[in-house]
């Protein structure tokens, strides 16, 4: 055992008495634990942070404002309170009872819903920072936190910024700026236009120069929003006007720039800290090359792609850059890997990343903290051999968004129930919400980031799977099945993958997990026993969570399960002696143990030996059950085979054709709508754009025809399958 993990241990073992419930393959797992949670940090944060360093005697803030929300405000928080800094949360009029706001010291509302008149309100929040008193701001990421013009008022005020300068985030937060910089200092570059793209005919002017694909981004833009690829001349007009727009909601900057864009890359980073004193290292890569619509999907820690030789190259290249514009504070700089292990500057990122947490847990460190010390003028402790490269994180970004549409649209609603699987060794979660809190069409739609260590890949890949299995999520649609396939692909497994992964591997767009025949017969006995034991219950024949070995008590069942387009029947039998149910489908029997029960919606099911945690959603007399397995929720309808023999006589429904129709996909406000009643359409053609969480979809015509009816008028807010255009 290394020494970093025998420092650990102690506090795992704590932690592990302290669990809520007992998972069997714990006990398989290192006892070094990257065990956090936003509710019970401060029990294991020394554990966590076991590499983390400072001065003796060393002066901080007392008291520090952040301004954000969610989850990087409660992670910043969690630091803060280790030492011993009070916080103050600020928040907009929907978020007063915010997990992050009850979290903090101290709460300011700066205005209502929309983060254009809140998060994004600066004088609101210099407001508050002059009537609490706060030393120092620390912005999170997004919103104003590369703000060069929020950064500069701070300082004229005496209030230190947790972050570079301004004159850094200005020369680095500025695509364009940071790409003359980098060709400078020598920094591996991507082909592209030095400047800024007029309009949309200059860009594709500029795309035929330069050679299609090309990439179109926002020159302020971050998280993916405002870029887009684009592969012909018509491509790049619509990706300029969309990605302009998109930027200027987000950003409040419609610069955009345009570049080559490199087929099959790896998106791999690498994360900085530098302070005011000229001293620099960085803290290893991370691989972010899952993604969808160029936004980060899941991310880990080291890159099984970067040798040690390359890493330093990589390192030293962002150690370089940063340098070069006298950077202080955590920043990022990405790079673009193609096949052969070339690697290009793509931006740097002058704030803390949504993925940190990742590193923290192969370097020890607590970047907020170091952040932290930084702005206070505090030289690093550390040197570049302090840093080491242990273990694997993996980070998953779990979201409340519908897998199935596009490989995520937004969702919106109220956290029913909400149980983060925090219990499991090796867990984090970063979150800002809890049981009853709403997701809403004003933020962007996180529910957490679900990060898990490991000694090896395999380790962390395990335990995702395991903590994807056991997170409870109700209220909302979220795309656990998509995180938890990819996971368990073999492409992922085995490291072979670039930023066109999800379009590669899911060429038609996620379907669900698609089972083999044995899963499905497995999945089937699990819901054949379900359905069983409640018609059992509903007799009262069941006794606490056994049956009874009652020869009177029906012991065989004739059934049909339907699953999707599959109806197969079986039979079902109860071995009172063995406490198991067994299913007899296609030659091929499967038992289950009858113990699991239905108090809570984990399901721990041992099937054919094996025990499997699946979730229950739905179950009732009528033979209707839902289960969550391996990922993915499956309907399975179940009546007796006599029953199914008369159901063939029933009449079938209609099904009504969507093509006369637009559909808003998910919850969002019209930015724009193009058509009127009247007017003729071809299949294809736009006929308004949807902003959902400050991302602009262009909507369009499923036919040829003409519009019959316009049910919504521009800045109008719309429910997810509200329809918004009908066509004769």
């Amino acid at each position: 055992m290394s020494a970093s993990m025998s420092k650990r241990a102690p506090g795992l073992l704590a932690g592990l008495k302290r669990a809520t419930a007992d998972i069997s393959f714990q006990a398989s797992h290192s006892p070094r634990a990257c065990y956090i949670s936003t509710t019970s940090a401060a029990l294991r944060h020394e554990d966590f942070y076991w590499n983390d360093k400072t001065q003796p005697s060393e002066s901080q803030f007392d008291k520090i404002l952040i301004a954000n929300r969610g989850e990087i405000a409660c992670r910043v928080i969690n630091s803060c309170k280790r030492l011993g800094i009070k916080t103050v949360a600020v928040h907009s009029d929907v978020d007063s009872m915010a997990l992050h706001v009850r979290s903090a010291d101290e709460a300011v509302c700066i205005g209502p819903a929309p983060s254009s008149q809140s998060y994004l309100n600066m004088e609101a929040i210099l407001s508050a920072v002059k009537s609490t008193g706060a030393q120092a701001v620390h912005p999170g990421y997004g919103f104003l936190s590369e703000n060069t013009v929020f950064a500069a008022r701070l300082a004229e005020v005496g209030v230190e910024f947790i972050g570079p300068s301004s004159s850094a985030i200005n020369a680095m937060g500025d695509k364009i700026e940071s790409k003359r910089i980098a060709t400078k200092a020598k920094v591996n570059m991507i082909p592209g236009h030095d400047g800024v793209v007029q309009d949309a005919e200059h860009c594709v002017k500029l795309a035929n120069e330069i050679g299609y694909p090309v990439m179109i981004k926002a020159s302020a833009g971050g998280g993916g929003k405002g870029m887009r690829i684009a592969w012909n001349d018509k491509e790049a007009r619509s990706a300029f006007r969309l990605s302009s727009q998109e930027a200027k909601s987000s950003f409040g900057d419609d610069r955009m720039l345009i570049e080559k864009y490199i087929d099959n890359p790896r998106h791999i980073e690498m994360q900085v800290l530098c302070d005011k004193h000229g001293n620099a290292l960085y803290l290893n890569e991370r691989e972010c090359s899952i993604q969808r619509r160029n936004q980060k999907v899941i991310e880990e820690a080291p890159s099984v792609f970067v040798d040690p030789e390359m890493r330093k190259k990589m390192g030293n290249q962002a150690v370089t850059l940063a340098k070069a514009v006298g950077y202080d504070s955590a920043g990022t700089v990405e790079f673009l890997v193609d096949s052969k292990k070339n690697f290009y500057f793509l931006e740097m990122n002058t704030r803390l990343q949504v993925e940190h947490p990742i590193t923290e847990c192969i370097t020890g460190i607590d970047i907020v903290h170091q952040m932290i010390r930084v702005a206070k003028g505090h030289k690093l402790v550390h040197s570049q051999t302090d840093i080491p490269v242990e273990g694997w994180g993996l980070e998953c970004r779990v979201y409340a968004e519908d897998p199935y549409k596009n490989f995520g649209m937004p969702s919106i609603g109220r956290l029913s129930t909400y149980v983060e699987p925090t219990y499991i060794r090796n867990v984090r979660c970063d979150s800002g919400i809890r049981e009853g809190s709403e997701i809403s069409i004003y933020y962007d739609p996180m529910i957490c980031k679900l990060v898990t260590y490991g000694d090896t890949r395999d380790e962390a890949l395990a335990t995702m799977t395991a903590a994807l299995d056991s997170y409870v999520i109700r209220g909302v649609t979220y795309n656990i099945p998509l995180l938890r396939d990819i996971i368990t692909e073999p492409k992922f497994v085995s490291g072979d993958i670039t930023t066109k992964y999800l379009t590669e591997v899911y060429p038609d767009g996620f379907q669900g997990k698609q089972l083999t025949q044995p899963e499905t017969h497995e999945l089937m006995a699990v819901a054949c026993t379900v359905y069983a034991k409640n018609e059992l219950r509903s007799r009262q024949y069941l006794n606490v969570s056994r049956l009874q070995p009652d020869p009177s008590l029906p012991q065989e069942w004739d059934l049909q399960v339907t699953l999707g387009d599959q109806k197969l029947n079986g039979i079902l039998r109860y071995r009172p002696e063995s406490h198991q149910f067994e299913l007899t489908c296609d030659g091929e029997t499967v038992t289950v143990s009858d113990d699991f029960n239905f108090s809570t919606p984990l399901l721990k099911a041992t099937v054919n030996g094996k025990e499997h945690i699946m979730q229950l959603f739905k179950r009732d007399g009528g033979g209707s059950v839902s289960l969550q397995y391996l990922g993915t929720v499956y309907k399975l309808e179940i009546i007796p085979c006599l029953a199914a023999e008369l159901a063939k006589y029933m009449p079938e429904k209609t099904q009504i054709s969507s093509a006369n129709v637009v559909l808003a996909p998910m919850p969002g406000m019209l930015k724009s709508v193009s058509v009127k009643e009247g007017d003729s359409v071809s299949e294809g053609q736009e006929v308004c754009v949807l902003e959902a969480m400050k991302m602009q979809n262009s909507l369009v015509a499923g036919k040829t025809g003409k519009v019959a009816k316009v049910n919504f008028k521009m800045g109008e807010t719309v429910s997810e399958d509200d329809i918004l255009v009908e066509l004769e």
